[in-house]
């Protein structure tokens, strides 16, 4: 088809050729259809199933993701079934990664061999960090108080001390880690 014509068929209707997944296509247009019939919008999980399609998880999924769609995705979501983006506060936090993990539970034990002078850390050991905030004293609102296994850590990192990045296995032994 000529570029012409395509972009013709795109002036009448934007969705006729969609670049998108049809399992996408097919929510958007069962979510259309319980609108026109006097439905309210599902947003959570579960609450409205159609032909198999949990068109909440889908609602859900679409403001979340929101950002990742195209365009025209983004004008039909909005323009025909009134789907807005997620705010920042409502999208849950991203997963930590485990790097960091690793660096959680590294100040973990710094802040365990400051205190302490050695890191031998008993087994069952819990050590309470707080995260965040800007360093100035902050009373804590971007703050996080975590408790960490500490001494399951530490005997974790012994045992693997082969598979250690050279890097991890230096910041360790800077405070103190015994490898055997």
């Amino acid at each position: 088809m000529s570029e012409e014509r395509r972009e013709q068929l795109e002036e009448i209707d934007p969705s006729w050729c969609p670049a998108w997944p049809v399992e996408w296509q097919r929510c958007f247009h069962l979510v259309r259809l319980l609108l026109e019939e006097g439905g309210e919008l599902p947003t959570e999980p579960g609450v409205v199933v159609r032909q198999e399609e949990d068109l909440g998880r889908w609602v859900k999924a679409v403001r979340f993701g929101f950002g990742k769609l195209t365009g025209v995705q983004q004008w039909m979501c909005e323009h025909i079934l009134g789907i807005e983006p997620a705010s920042e506060d409502e999208k849950p936090k991203p997963r930590r990664t485990q790097a960091d993990k690793w660096a959680m539970n590294f100040a973990a034990a710094k802040q365990f061999y400051e205190r302490e002078g050695h890191l031998r850390v008993p087994r069952q050991h819990v050590e309470r960090i707080v995260i965040g905030g800007d360093g100035d004293g902050d009373s804590g609102e971007d703050q996080e108080k975590r408790e960490l296994r500490l001494g399951a850590w530490v005997a974790n990192q012994r045992s693997r001390a082969a598979t250690l990045s050279p890097e991890r296995v230096e910041q360790l032994s800077a405070i103190g880690m015994r490898w055997s």
